[in-house]
């Protein structure tokens, strides 16, 4: 059973799902909950400093209220986090990073051509973990 279940979190509503099935899942091993919303610059790495100091603490804290309204739980640890980065590697380096066992993910349902174009997130994951991944649709 888990102990540390990371879920990739992006403000969907299959990120949605994939919360409430973390959190289930919690639940029932007794384990704790990162939330953890990767975000891509379009500038590039120079524009990150900038957009951190500007407003990484509210959108960190929005984040955290978000999810606070989703299914509130005081019996599961819950952690949020935002990281940078390319959302598949970003997600994979945090579970190396913390130590998390098992991994979350929505589904977006996107056509062949916008997994084409934007890649896919879970299918990177899928594709490079070595911890077990529940995608949820």
């Amino acid at each position: 059973m888990p102990k540390h279940i990371l879920v990739g979190y992006d403000s969907s509503e299959t990120a949605r799902r994939a919360y409430l099935f973390a959190l289930d899942l919690a639940r029932c091993a007794g384990a704790r909950v990162s939330v953890v919303s990767v975000y891509q610059l379009e500038n590039g790495a120079d524009t990150a400093p900038l957009v951190m100091a500007d407003n990484g603490d509210e959108r960190l804290a929005d984040l955290r209220a978000e999810v606070g309204q989703l299914a509130p739980d005081p019996g599961i640890e819950v952690g949020v986090a935002m990281v940078h980065g390319s959302p598949g590697d970003a997600l994979l380096a945090y579970v190396e990073k913390h130590g998390a066992d098992h991994i979350v993910v929505g589904h977006t349902g996107r056509g062949a051509l916008a997994r084409w174009l934007m890649g896919s997130t879970s299918t990177d994951v899928l594709a490079k973990a070595h911890v077990p991944v529940t995608v949820v649709r």
